[in-house]
């Protein structure tokens, strides 16, 4: 799959050069290109401009994001494709819309910045997404929430299948609580103006062996997260 961001600033993108993400590329399963609107404007400082009607802030030409959305489905030639715009009013990113975007060829994700993108680029998207009922600086941080959550549905992207946290309950997704060595930890706490050793372990159950007990207490500590 490839992902083309378009964005002012491709150089916070660093977080897409780590962990799986960084091997997806490395396998060749995904490839992400970076697209600056400042490149598309004869002077770099034009790309953007006062609101009209007046208002805070500066909001993004639709000029320059149109010339890059261009450029990027000139070079690729795929057809299977969805144009995001990453926007506080959109709907809420999902497990399932990661799942379903994840059948795309190609994503081309638009970020928004300052006060937002001239609206009349919405003209040549397919969604609106936001990645949460709060206001970002621009839209980076959920640029990059949409590109690992889409990968990690790609076949050959994750080592276990079971990694896919989807995959461990079909009535949802759950979370409870992991531990890892060693069996216990010893830390020194104060308690009652006296320091005290405190010792942290892991809970016996999951050092039985018993799959059915170990089982049943995830169960038990479950928490649904969607």
């Amino acid at each position: 799959m490839i992902f083309d961001i378009i964005s002012l600033f491709p150089e916070s993108f660093c977080y897409l050069n780590t962990s799986i993400l960084k091997k997806a590329q490395d396998k060749k399963i995904i490839k992400i290109r970076f697209w600056n609107p400042r490149d598309f404007c004869k002077n770099k400082h034009e790309v953007d401009d006062k609101p009209y009607g007046g208002g805070p802030g500066m909001v993004l030409k639709f000029e320059p994001i149109y010339k890059a959305l261009q450029k990027t489905k000139k070079i690729s030639r795929i057809k299977k494709r969805k144009i995001i715009l990453t926007h506080p009013a959109g709907i809420i990113f999902d497990q399932n819309l990661a799942k379903k975007l994840s059948k795309e060829k190609q994503i081309i994700i638009i970020c928004g910045h300052y006060e937002g993108v001239d609206a009349r680029i919405e003209k040549f998207v397919d969604l609106k997404i936001s990645v949460g009922k709060y206001i970002l600086t621009g839209g980076e941080l959920p640029a990059m929430i949409i590109v690992d959550a889409i990968t990690r549905h790609l076949p050959k992207t994750l080592h276990h299948p079971l990694s896919l946290e989807e995959k461990r309950n079909q009535n949802g997704l759950y979370s409870y609580p992991v531990y890892t060595r060693p069996e216990t930890i010893i830390i020194k706490k104060k308690i009652k103006n006296k320091i005290k050793n405190v010792n942290l372990r892991v809970p016996k159950v999951l050092l039985s062996g018993n799959h059915k007990l170990i089982d049943e207490w995830k169960k038990k500590n479950s928490k649904k997260i969607i």
